[in-house]
């Protein structure tokens, strides 16, 4: 089953410039191998323990990306290896991912969190706090970490309407800071939105990476 979704996935996302991050949050590491080998590549993981846990125990080419919401005092543990942190939502976040890369002489990409669902118990910073960052003189002097997009997670909704409205928005913060903040850079080219639910409607506004967990290895 699970070969089979990764490539449903992958043949829906030929043409488009979206790739796929297979979300392993609470899956066993066999399962995890099993999706590897039907070509995954990119891990989205929600728990740095769990992420720390299961990095040594698979191929070293996996690119892993911390999902969920990354307290300071944890970044340590995955800052040997992960790829991308998704949820950036403060510069005191960005600061200690800075600190920690260094120590490893290696640069930690991340994506700005942003709250675009009309849950309030969803996480991440409004259009103006991530301007605040991107000015600020520590934003500027970081030199092991690159922002390479921006994230956010919808309404859990199944009104498509609010769905395209939330993505377009988002889309509508990429640019704006692309502009304004990133016209020079070729990194920042992420906009990472779309889950199993609701990543039609994503890829059609522009999401460059969906994160889908449930939709290939089944309800948990």
């Amino acid at each position: 089953m699970i070969p089979d979704n990764i490539h449903f996935f992958q043949t829906q996302l030929e043409g488009t410039p979206c790739r796929l991050v297979t979300v392993t949050k609470t899956h066993p590491v066999e399962k995890l191998q099993e999706a590897y080998t039907a070509g995954a590549r990119l891990f989205g993981e929600n728990k740095v323990q769990e992420m720390a846990a299961k990095q040594p125990e698979l191929p070293a080419d996996i690119e892993w990306h911390l999902i969920g919401h990354l307290q300071t005092n944890k970044v340590k543990y995955i800052a040997p290896f992960v790829h991308t942190i998704q949820s950036v939502d403060s510069l005191k976040l960005l600061l200690e991912m800075e600190k920690q890369a260094a120590k490893h002489n290696r640069v930690i990409n991340g994506l700005l969190q942003f709250h675009i669902a009309t849950e309030e118990t969803k996480t991440g910073l409004t259009l103006p706090e991530a301007e605040a960052i991107l000015q600020s003189d520590a934003f500027r002097a970081l030199q092991h970490v690159r922002i390479t997009g921006i994230m956010a997670i919808a309404t859990n909704t199944p009104n498509e309407s609010q769905l395209r409205r939330e993505f377009s928005e988002l889309r509508g913060y990429f640019e704006h800071l692309k502009a304004l903040y990133f016209a020079d850079s070729e990194d920042f080219r992420e906009i990472s939105m779309g889950m199993s639910s609701d990543y039609q409607l994503a890829i059609a506004e522009g999401s460059t990476l969906i994160r889908v967990g449930s939709a290939i290895f089944g309800a948990r």
